[in-house]
């Protein structure tokens, strides 16, 4: 399968270079762009570009910009990069049909996350049917999980739970959200829920169960060092 292709788009050199290198990393194909009509130009191109990374502040043409002119012809996924944190901004990006708002300074592993995330949603990535990360493997067409190669036996919720997990990893999820997208919207149960079900999954993934960090005040986030 070829790999998917990411429009990144900044002024800053290093911004680029620093986008691109996890992204690399995580197997896209990484384009380039320095300035707002140099990404319009590129966009119209390169036909089979699946995200963009746009930073808002730019020379030539800005973010919002590049931003109208691409939702004139399309609705590929367009994820914003900000240095301010006005929220008048962020609701101009999704007036505009903008994805996803980051503020600078951001977390690459972060922003990998998002970008991954919103391609799921959007069918691109395709829905995997097997997802991995830190040793664990889940294979959700077949129901199963391994980790570190040992088959373990999880009840439904639990394999939904952890599948989200992987999915979303090193992004901080709220109690309410897991709620929200494992036991879906019309859940009207206690938070509580979540507790115990994360706890029942980490004594049955052992050491790996680690991996699923509690944030204080808030809820959890699947994390993988390094």
């Amino acid at each position: 399968m070829d790999k998917l292709k990411i429009l990144v788009v900044d002024d800053e050199s290093r911004m680029r270079k620093l986008v691109r290198d996890f992204l690399v990393k995580q197997d896209f194909d990484v384009l380039e762009a320095a300035d707002g009509e140099e990404a319009v130009d590129m966009f119209l191109e390169v036909k089979d570009i699946a995200l963009i990374v746009l930073d808002v502040m730019m020379p030539r043409m800005d973010g919002w910009e590049v931003c109208r002119e691409i939702r004139k012809t399309s609705q590929v996924p367009i994820i914003m990069l900000t240095a301010r944190g006005d929220e008048r901004d962020e609701l101009l990006g999704f007036d505009l049909g903008v994805d996803e708002y980051i503020s600078k300074p951001f977390s690459p592993k972060i922003l990998v996350a998002r970008i991954e995330a919103i391609l799921r949603r959007s069918g691109i990535a395709g829905n995997k049917d097997v997802i991995e990360a830190g040793g664990i493997i889940i294979d959700k067409s077949a129901h199963m999980v391994t980790v570190d190669d040992k088959s373990i036996e999880l009840s439904y919720k639990e394999f939904e739970l952890l599948t989200y997990f992987l999915e979303n990893q090193g992004i901080a999820l709220s109690r309410e959200k897991i709620l929200n997208s494992v036991w879906n919207y019309d859940y009207f149960g206690d938070a509580r829920t979540v507790d115990t079900h994360v706890k029942k999954l980490r004594s049955k993934m052992g050491e790996k169960g680690d991996l699923i960090k509690t944030i204080w005040g808030l809820g959890y986030k699947f994390e993988v060092e390094g």
